[in-house]
């Protein structure tokens, strides 16, 4: 998996057979009433992939945009990579593929290009989308992860979706989905950012013909589960040097370091300037050294640990990668 280290519409090959663009739109925190303008500015700077899920809570709106989109003829369907996610409240057989048409009508179209398991952690299902008890505890359900695999497995043959994938699993989760699905994971999505750099996860996917997706490829300032006091990638002087080296910002730098380690990023904005510098990434490229210098800001922190929820059976966090 290589890509043109010059070129906008660079895309990787999955092994489903499609190709997904390097970099896309993260939805994530983007607020109503922003969130559709925001993916009417992305694809007029030229963004055709963007990344979803029912429980951001904004599909509907996003989905107005595609809608308008098409309807005034500026983009074909196939033209675009759009990705879902099935919530955690909806991994049995049946939820799951609800949750699949869901996703479908809100965002307005016929396929997902991809959909991926949001989390291998079931909740208890048929109601709020974050269950819990009298003492504030999770409810959590017994349904296997192998049973929401397969009804996204039977949505590809029934033409809803693409291809099929993960995010936030560990190795040994997706390597039991490839020994017993039938169809073998094309993406596995998982917070990817110089502080945290997944390089053992990112190797073993590669070896195994699976593309990486970098979500907060930035270590996301406005992320809930960030603390006080904790580092700012964008302020690192290693990171400062190399942007003034190339005339870039340390995002760019970020964002860049990631691709040429062919990952795809997607990150996440509602500024129509901060989308266009994330996507201007394309007429430069990090010699060998600077992206040594990168990999040693690496502390192996991980922001998002959901640690809620580590008393889970499938909580993917216990192992190393």
């Amino acid at each position: 998996m290589s890509i043109n280290p010059l070129h906008s519409k660079s895309t990787l090959k999955l092994n489903s057979g499609h190709e997904i663009p390097i970099i896309g739109l993260g939805t994530w925190l983007s607020k109503e009433g922003e969130v559709g303008r925001a993916v009417i500015d992305a694809f007029e700077i030229g963004y055709r992939h963007f990344d979803c899920a029912l429980v951001y809570g904004n599909e509907p709106e996003i989905g107005k945009s595609f809608g308008e989109l098409f309807s005034q003829g500026k983009v074909k369907r196939e033209d675009l990579f759009v990705t879902s996610k099935i919530w955690s409240t909806y991994h049995s057989y049946q939820k799951a593929g609800e949750c699949i048409d869901i996703s479908l009508r809100d965002l307005q179209l016929p396929y997902l290009d991809m959909c991926l398991i949001h989390w291998p952690m079931g909740y208890l299902e048929g109601g709020d989308k974050f269950p819990k008890d009298a003492n504030g505890k999770f409810i959590y359900s017994d349904i296997d992860f192998t049973e929401t695999w397969r009804a996204m497995e039977d949505a590809v043959t029934a033409g809803k979706i693409k291809s099929i994938g993960l995010s936030n699993f560990n190795k040994d989760q997706t390597e039991r989905l490839i020994k017993e699905g039938r169809v073998k994971p094309s993406n596995l999505q998982v917070e990817i950012h110089p502080y945290f750099p997944q390089t053992k996860l990112i190797n073993w996917c590669q070896k195994n013909d699976i593309v990486v997706t970098a979500y907060s490829p930035l270590a996301n300032n406005a992320n809930m589960f960030r603390q006080d006091g904790q580092p700012n990638l964008l302020t690192e002087p290693d990171m400062i040097a190399i942007a003034k080296k190339h005339s870039k910002s340390p995002a760019q730098v970020a964002i860049r370091w990631a691709l040429q380690r062919n990952t795809v990023t997607i990150p996440k904005s509602v500024s129509k300037n901060r989308m266009q510098e994330n996507f201007d990434v394309f007429n430069f490229s990090l010699t060998q050294d600077e992206m040594k210098t990168i990999d040693t800001l690496d502390r192996s922190w991980r922001m998002i640990t959901l640690d809620r929820d580590i008393s889970h059976p499938h909580y993917p966090f216990h192992t190393s990668f």
